[in-house]
């Protein structure tokens, strides 16, 4: 067990069981031993890999996605371009070399990176030396006076959740308690209605479990609010569904999966997004959200094979093999084609992001 297990059975036992949020935002967070603090977790030698380390091309037709929607909407001479979540930087330094001929839009761009963590923060930075990034930690504090063009890719997977099983006396929820051993475990709360969770009673069953992210859908609120008064768009791509249903609480270490308790701190720890919570948010804040589209679609709308083939023509051997396999990792509906969604969030007397339907 890790340090920081011991410090979790000692809250547990001084104040309670944890819910599954709680148990998250300890795990990734923790100041000294949380899994972004310590953990180097992108890339092979990390636990996970995103879509930007795959292949360059993935930045780059995003970033041209969000240089066309910057033009559909007449090219304001000032905006904001964030990433939430940037991890490594890499994905923003494509969008920004892809996006260094579109006429004007360097220009226009300031450079907003929504990030806590210290140590990712470094990381960022040495990958953007021409660029001069503002850090938030959260985006509460994001500009509200230009448009913002946002791209969050993989960042509410990793936001904590909270679960919920059903039965027939209500809802209970799940929660992190210890065994008689003193090893950490799921347990069950007493039942209680919800009125959050009224509407789940026509699509569920007793024994039924459901998943809600209250980060999430506050995000969401944050970022919606900009984009309908301001303009600018948003593109949300992570694995997930448009409803919640089921229990994918993971945990990922050295790119397998593990028990999310057996070493609180080293592991991702991960949910599916719920695209139907997040789409109702924002719809709320006065945004507009598209048709939840499968990434492959979206790559493909967005041309990402003719510009493989492209870039596939001064390849030869092992690097062209490696070319191939990144670009039907990303498309294909057998990878992550399929599994990843992208919703685009955009202002009402707009148009969808590009590659995506109203």
């Amino acid at each position: 067990m890790t340090a920081l297990a011991d410090i979790l059975r000692k809250q547990i036992r001084t104040t309670g069981p944890l819910t599954v949020s709680q148990y998250m935002s300890a795990c990734l967070l923790h100041p000294e031993h949380g899994y972004y603090t310590t953990q180097d977790a992108f890339g092979v030698d990390g636990d996970f890999t995103t879509a930007p380390e795959i292949s360059q091309i993935f930045g780059e037709v995003i970033g041209l996605c969000v240089a066309q929607a910057w033009l559909d909407q007449g090219a304001p001479d000032a905006f904001a371009l964030v990433e939430l979540g940037p991890g490594r930087g890499t994905l923003i330094a494509d969008v920004l070399r892809a996006t260094l001929q579109v006429p004007g839009f360097h220009a226009a761009a300031r450079l907003h990176l929504v990030e806590a963590s210290r140590r990712m923060r470094a990381l960022q930075a040495a990958a953007l030396p021409a660029h001069a990034p503002a850090w938030h930690d959260t985006v509460e504090t994001l500009p509200e006076d230009v448009p913002v063009f946002v791209i969050a890719n993989e960042f509410f997977d990793a936001l904590p959740i909270r679960q919920f099983q059903r039965d027939a006396k209500g809802w209970r929820e799940v929660l992190i308690g210890l065994s008689e051993t003193g090893q950490l475990q799921r347990g069950l709360s007493d039942a209680a209605p919800i009125d959050a969770l009224e509407h789940r009673l026509d699509d569920t069953q007793p024994g039924a479990l459901i998943e809600t992210c209250a980060h999430g859908t506050a995000v969401v609120d944050a970022v919606a609010r900009r984009i309908a008064q301001q303009g600018g768009m948003a593109l949300i791509i992570d694995y997930g569904g448009w409803r919640s249903n089921g229990d994918t609480f993971q945990a990922v270490r050295a790119h397998r999966s593990v028990d999310p308790f057996s070493d609180p701190g080293r592991a991702d720890l991960t949910a599916h997004v719920d695209f139907e919570a997040l789409a109702r948010a924002a719809m709320i804040a006065g945004c507009e959200a598209s048709q939840l589209t499968d990434q492959g679609v979206f790559l493909e709308r967005l041309g990402i094979t003719p510009r493989a083939q492209t870039l596939a023509r001064g390849l030869r051997g092992s690097a062209l093999e490696a070319h191939v396999g990144a670009h039907r990792r990303l498309t294909h509906p057998d990878e992550m084609g399929s599994l990843f969604k992208v919703l685009g969030l955009f202002p009402g007397t707009e148009s969808p992001p590009p590659g995506l339907d109203p």
